[in-house]
């Protein structure tokens, strides 16, 4: 981020929290799967405790290479997920303009609110060229915004010039965050 609060967009993943060094026991794949709607499966079967899939959440953990594992005081497992674990179902506000303040909720009813800790980042598909919002939960965890939320969140955006270019976005928390240029690269 930059000193006049306007968020860089910066690499997918930054510094994880470690995993627990050993003894902790690792137990392989644990044959849990989160798809891209964030909903969790255990091998093929839908997890439906909506309590047990909270827990395995706060037991998430992500690694610098990208893999995605339960972890316990005493063991760890790998899990698959599609995208990412989760999905953010609803936008709050306050405030406008360079004063507001974004929040979501969580499919897994974590509230996160849009600042420099919890970074919104854009996406563009390669194959379709849509684009495809996230904002960072924690410690590497990201959750997608619905369309939904991100059409209502698109709504709250507006123009602001950075770095002599145009672009679409909206501030939270001090910070701008872009969401679109308003005219091509030259």
């Amino acid at each position: 981020m930059r000193e006049d609060g306007i968020a860089i967009e910066e690499q997918h993943l930054t510094e994880l929290p470690a995993l627990p060094a050993d003894p902790c026991e690792d137990c392989g794949d644990l044959g849990i799967r989160i798809d891209r709607q964030g909903r969790w499966f255990y091998h093929g079967s839908p997890i439906a405790r909506k309590e047990m899939v909270c827990l395995f959440a706060s037991m998430l953990r992500r690694r610098d290479d990208g893999s995605y594992w339960l972890v316990t005081p005493d063991e760890r497992g790998r899990i698959h997920v599609e995208d990412v674990p989760f999905v953010a179902v609803e936008m709050f506000r306050c405030g406008a303009g360079r004063e507001m303040v974004v929040s979501f909720r969580t499919n897994m009813d974590e509230i996160v609110t849009v600042d420099g800790d919890h970074p919104l980042r854009i996406v563009e598909c390669p194959k379709t060229g849509e684009q495809i919002p996230y904002v960072m939960v924690r410690d590497g965890l990201e959750a997608r915004l619905t369309r939904a939320v991100y059409y209502e969140l698109v709504a709250q955006g507006f123009e602001e010039k950075v770095g002599g270019e145009d672009l679409y976005g909206l501030w939270s928390s001090g910070t701008f965050f872009p969401l679109g240029r308003l005219t091509d690269p030259a």
